[in-house]
């Protein structure tokens, strides 16, 4: 009976030896095991609170719900997405650090010959990703508008196409229906295109003035997405506001930040906020 005893005792003893290192690395794997949406919510409030981005930006964040927004776009970690037309690189500065190690940003910017303003937003652009090379230095800079909208990215090579506040000025210079076919070239078969944008009410009379007034119809973003071969997948109220009539004197620059009319009725302007937009999520079918 005694052998008996250290016989079983030798038995738990090298089992406990053999399984301990495995039970490690279960425990390694089960940690390693992230959840891809917790990942990019906290890439993305990690790049929310970077020092990269000024007081200024951060003030509008209460009007884009940056988060909101590319959540529900999908924006993930490994994504290759294009952004188009950045401006001064508001939502660069959030998408560039969440892709930037396993995933790729592609800048859209204006043609670089195109207008002596349009040059310098460029180079501005260019100058403000050199200057933050930890959180913006992997973000490419490629080329977008009227003629040459194919140079945005290689023909089906990227996850998502973004565009911010931009569909107005393609109405107005004449290219938005080849702009949306550009964005469909662009994508990978069920690829997203991602479209925020100020929307007027869909009972307002076209006219001259609405027609220059910022605002465009939900209904028309819509038609061109889809005649460009787009289908919608789905609609969000996130960048909603129900305080914003569209029948500003100077249009949406009359809201903030752009305050239009200088002094006049400020602090109305100020109490309606940013304008109402609509925010769409189409997808370039797989088949």
């Amino acid at each position: 009976m005694r052998h008996f005893h250290i016989a079983v005792l030798l038995a738990a003893a090298a089992a406990t030896t053999l399984t301990a290192p495995l039970a490690a690395q279960t425990r390694k794997a089960v940690a390693a095991k992230v959840d891809p949406v917790a990942e990019t919510e906290n890439k993305i409030d990690a790049a929310m609170a970077g020092p990269h981005r000024t007081d200024a930006s951060r003030a509008r964040d209460q009007y884009r719900h940056p988060k909101e927004t590319l959540l529900f776009f999908g924006l993930a970690p490994d994504k290759t997405v294009v952004e188009i037309s950045p401006g001064g690189g508001w939502y660069t500065d959030i998408i560039a650090p969440v892709v930037k190690d396993r995933g790729r940003l592609l800048a859209a910017h204006n043609n670089p010959g195109g207008s002596a303003g349009a040059q310098r937003q460029r180079a501005a652009f260019k100058a403000r990703t050199e200057a933050h090379p930890e959180q913006l230095g992997k973000v490419s800079l490629t080329s977008f508008g009227k003629g040459i909208e194919g140079n945005i990215a290689a023909p089906g090579s990227a996850d998502m196409v973004l565009t911010f506040r931009n569909v107005h000025n393609w109405m107005g210079a004449g290219f938005a229906d080849e702009a949306f076919k550009a964005f469909y070239a662009a994508l990978k078969p069920g690829g997203v295109l991602g479209v925020v944008e100020h929307r007027m009410p869909e009972d307002r009379a076209d006219t001259e003035d609405s027609r220059r007034s910022g605002y465009v119809k939900q209904s028309e973003v819509i038609r061109m997405a889809e005649a460009a071969g787009f289908k919608l997948d789905a609609t969000s109220e996130i960048n909603a506001n129900p305080r914003d009539t569209a029948d500003h004197p100077k249009g949406v620059w009359t809201l903030p930040p752009n305050f239009a009319l200088g002094d006049t009725d400020r602090e109305k302007y100020q109490a309606i906020g940013e304008s109402d937009r609509m925010t769409l999520r189409f997808v370039k079918p797989k088949a």
